[in-house]
Parts: structure tokens; sequence; C-alpha cells
């Protein structure tokens, strides 16, 4: 069966940047065919008016509508199970990550020597990040390599690329920002194996948009303990 790469693209609230962030998706080189799968989390502001000006315009988007806000796993989990590719990817829908690393990231996975493979923010130079974010993410990342005996230096990534098959064997529950901890607890709880590759970001501020808080941080919390071998 030929290879095929699905990027998954939540979405909630995000009009001023999901336009750019799916004609990158379509113009970035990548080493095999792509669909490009935009789950608009019942977004209130005018996202869906920008992703109807995109609807039909190309065969590899599909998007799709929920009628009410569920939550950034709920959107994943839409679409990993309407993915049709061989390969599933998650992309964030505000820019914070440059889509045209992802043809790195497959590479792995389509040389067959690895399923998974996670970018990670935190391999290359030292993010400029609010110091606070990134010891939230080390914390979380530490506990994560504590329980379940792993070697990651970023859990909380967005970028989390693995084999379509691998992702819906995969119990997933998580509706909010918990998805990112109990995609990658279990991971490790199947005995995948992880492989990191460095990635660039630029994080945004909150008043820029940005969605994630505390709260989630103690949510993780509680998945990566719920979840423990």
């Amino acid at each position: 069966m030929p290879e095929r790469i699905s990027i998954i693209v939540p979405v909630f609230n995000e009009a001023a940047t999901i336009a750019a962030v799916i004609a990158r998706l379509q113009t970035i080189d990548l080493p095999a065919p792509r669909e490009i799968i935009v789950i608009n989390d019942g977004s209130s502001d005018g996202t869906r008016a920008a992703l109807d000006r995109l609807t039909g315009q190309a065969p590899d988007i599909i998007v799709m509508h929920t009628i009410e806000n569920r939550g950034k796993g709920h959107a994943v989990r839409l679409g990993f199970a309407r993915a049709t590719g061989s390969i599933v990817a998650i992309q964030d829908a505000d820019l914070e990550l440059d889509p045209a690393q992802l043809a790195e990231l497959v590479g792995p996975i389509l040389s067959r020597d690895t399923a998974v493979v996670f970018g990670s923010r935190f391999l290359g130079s030292r993010p400029e990040a609010p110091a606070i974010t990134l010891a939230a993410n080390r914390v979380l990342t530490w506990i994560t390599n504590r329980i379940y005996r792993s070697q990651l230096t970023d859990m909380e990534t967005c970028y989390k690329i693995m084999r379509t098959d691998v992702a819906r064997s995969l119990p997933l529950t998580a509706n909010r920002f918990d998805i990112e901890p109990e995609i990658t607890a279990q991971l490790l709880r199947n005995g995948h194996r992880i492989q990191e590759l460095p990635v660039r970001f630029s994080p945004r501020s909150r008043a820029a948009g940005k969605k994630i808080g505390w709260r989630d941080g103690l949510a993780a919390i509680a998945v990566l303990v719920r979840l423990r071998p």
C-alpha cells in the first residue's frame, strides 16, 4: 500500500492564522502524498468563515466542524478516525511550529526505522519561551520519564507523528490538552519506541491567543499517574 501522510489540524478560534497554516501545509515539500484534515472545534470567531472559503479548493483538504467546543483531544481523536493515510501527524493551527519541519520528522517512519517520532523543542538551543513555560514542560517531561522509564525531552510537544495503525491502537479518551500526556503514556505503556528529533518553534503569549494554562499542567500529571504501568 503506498504511503500517505494525514496531517490532523485541530483548530479553535484561530481565524487569524488558519488559512496561512493550511496554505503552508499545501505547499511544503513532503516525501509522500498528503491529506490535510482540519477539525474546527466549535470556533466562535471567524474560523469557520475562513475554512468555508477554502472548502472545495483542493481535494487534499478535508474540513470537519463540531457544533460545540469539545477540546483539542476530541478533535485529534476525530482526525485519527477520519485519516486515510498510513501515517498521521498533528499540526497546531497557531504557527508556533513551521509545518516545513514535518518532512524531516516523517523520514524515520517512512524508512521503517521507527513507528513513532516526536518533534522536541528542547533538543536544540534554548527556545525563546518564558521561563515558567520551560519549567512546566521540563517538570511534566521529568514526571513522564520517572513513571514510564523513558528518556524524552519534550512530552508536551504538538509534533507527535506515528503510523496510523499505532495511533488507532491507543485507547484514547482525552478531550482537551490532556491528549498530549495520554498519547505519550499509552505509547510507552504499549512498548513503542519514541524517536525524538529537534524542531524550532516560536512561542506566542496568552495575549496573542495561547490557550493552555496551569490547570492543564495539573490535568497532565493526573493522566500520567492514572495510566502508570
